[in-house]
């Protein structure tokens, strides 16, 4: 596509708690390379380079020189001109590391995965051959994000407010798969979509 090879980038998105991340463990099972833009963001918490710049634009989460990520959370989340502030800073750095990984793999006669929360948000979707979206019905998704993160029904608000509605991400995605199935048939709707490709 794109880039004017024979690789084809996916993407794998979903709001908070739809299944994204499931899917794309699944993807890596069947075999596939799959790039965790989540996994990148937590790496970069570990750059001095980028601690520092953290710090000196959001003082009050410093923590003994490291930041401290609940503290930030709380700050960012339901006030979207420090979030924006926040992005300003991130972003940048996802999309360098974005365009490194795909230009040293586009030689590839394959197909790469890309599992992100914020692909359609970054504009990366334009990048891609393909864009699946996880979802499931609200209330489940509401119960998955308080158990495995330990928040509140409050917070879960907080951050949902702060992402794009995934019913605007399933207008703008190619594929749609509902994640409250097993596994297997997961795998299943996952395997009739890459030989699709």
């Amino acid at each position: 596509m794109f880039w004017g090879k024979k690789m084809k980038l996916v993407a794998i998105t979903g709001s908070i708690g739809c299944g994204k991340t499931t899917l794309a463990g699944l993807v890596r099972e069947l075999g596939f390379v799959v790039y965790d833009v989540d996994g990148w963001t937590r790496a970069l918490y570990q750059k001095s380079e980028f601690v520092k710049l953290i710090l000196q634009n959001f003082p009050e989460v410093n923590d003994n020189g490291k930041v401290n990520k609940r503290k930030l959370r709380n700050l960012v989340f339901g006030h979207n001109d420090e979030l924006k502030r926040l992005e300003m800073l991130v972003h940048p750095f996802l999309e360098k590391r974005f365009f490194e990984t795909i230009h040293r793999n586009c030689r590839y006669d394959d197909i790469f995965f890309i599992d992100a929360a914020l692909i359609l948000e970054l504009g990366w979707d334009r990048y891609c051959d393909l864009v699946i979206v996880a979802d499931v019905d609200r209330e489940t998704q509401k119960q998955r994000v308080m158990k495995r993160d330990n928040i509140s029904a409050q917070d879960f608000e907080k951050i949902l407010s702060a992402q794009m509605d995934n019913k605007e991400k399933i207008l703008r995605s190619d594929v749609v798969i509902e994640t409250d199935k097993p596994l297997g048939v997961l795998k299943i709707e996952l395997l009739s979509v890459i030989d699709e490709l």
